[in-house]
């Protein structure tokens, strides 16, 4: 079997291994800033006995993008240094499965915080806002278990398909067979990009509704306030909001976009604009949790005291 010979395996490396030096330190970056949101809000868990409903989805949210990033991460590691290895039973389903689990909560989790910040801090008169004001604290859990729910029912639905693909080129034992296997997977997860893409528009509406309805709150206070000199303190709540929901509209603009392009040239196959796409997507996790620890002022506190410790001890050597 003369793997090194085949043209379209030498593409894949030769394209592979730079996006795996430029993934790796994102995706471990990454995976550290949610680490330290999610360990800092455990032990805050295991001293006060409870969390807060705020704490709950930001702990949540960690969590899905940990596991996301360390799973996408092997993935391509995997992919890059030995295809092969695809071929052991199920583990190309299961990374496949996995992977689709914690993207779709990953979204969900961050659109709930979106939907929290503006229900928690708008101020409307409307009754079902009051209701959902009211209740916000108990519907939260729910909301975060219905998310888990539904990445679990599409990673069901990812193994599935990825299995029936493989079942479909399992006599498939050369290199060049298994690229063409991957082409037909490629048509196959078409449906699943679909879904991503459907559910992904969903929560990017959910975001910018919120944000709209908290802009519109800020608006309406401001207005209000105008006669009145004090600082008012609503009034840091809303701008402080509303910088964290238009980061996440940001990162949700960017991020479809990225997998738009993503969806457009898997079809095409085209390896050499697939992987650099894919490096893209292996930063926004990391930012966009580095966005919340400073938009949360125990997570920013934390940070920057292990920050100075560690610079006083690199400073004492």
């Amino acid at each position: 079997m003369e793997a090194c010979d085949s043209p379209e395996q030498s593409n894949v490396t030769s394209y592979g291994a730079p996006v795996i030096a430029i993934i790796s330190p994102q995706a471990f970056a990454g995976m550290w800033i949610n680490a330290f949101i999610v360990s800092v809000i455990f032990m805050a868990w295991v001293k006060k006995k409870t969390l807060k409903s705020q704490e709950k989805i930001l702990m949540s949210l960690g969590c899905s993008r940990f596991w996301y990033l360390c799973i996408a991460w092997l993935y391509y590691l995997l992919v890059t240094i030995h295809p092969y290895c695809f071929y052991v039973y199920s583990l190309l389903e299961l990374l496949a499965a996995s992977q689709g689990v914690f993207q779709i909560s990953n979204i969900w989790f961050s659109a709930c915080l979106c939907v929290f910040y503006c229900i928690k801090i708008a101020n409307f008169r409307n009754r079902f806002f009051i209701y959902l004001k009211v209740r916000i604290d108990r519907i939260v859990p729910w909301f975060l278990l219905g998310s888990l729910l539904l990445g679990l029912v599409f990673g069901i639905v990812v193994y599935t398909t990825t299995d029936k693909t493989e079942c479909e080129n399992l006599n498939s034992t050369s290199e060049e067979n298994y690229l063409k296997c991957n082409t037909s997977m490629d048509e196959h997860f078409f449906t699943i990009l679909f879904i991503i893409g459907f559910v992904s528009t969903t929560a990017f509406i959910a975001v910018i509704f919120a944000a709209l309805l908290l802009l519109l709150s800020l608006w309406r206070h401001k207005r209000n306030m105008q006669t009145n000199s004090m600082k008012d303190l609503s009034m840091d709540a809303h701008i402080k909001a509303m910088k964290c929901i238009l980061s996440f509209l940001v990162m949700y603009s960017i991020n479809f976009i990225i997998m738009i392009l993503a969806l457009i040239y898997s079809m095409k196959n085209q390896n050499h604009v697939i992987f650099p796409i894919t490096a893209l997507t292996y930063s926004f996790p990391g930012v966009d949790s580095l966005i919340l620890i400073f938009s949360n002022p125990k997570l920013k506190k934390t940070l920057l005291r292990i920050l100075l410790c560690v610079n006083y001890k690199v400073c004492m050597r």
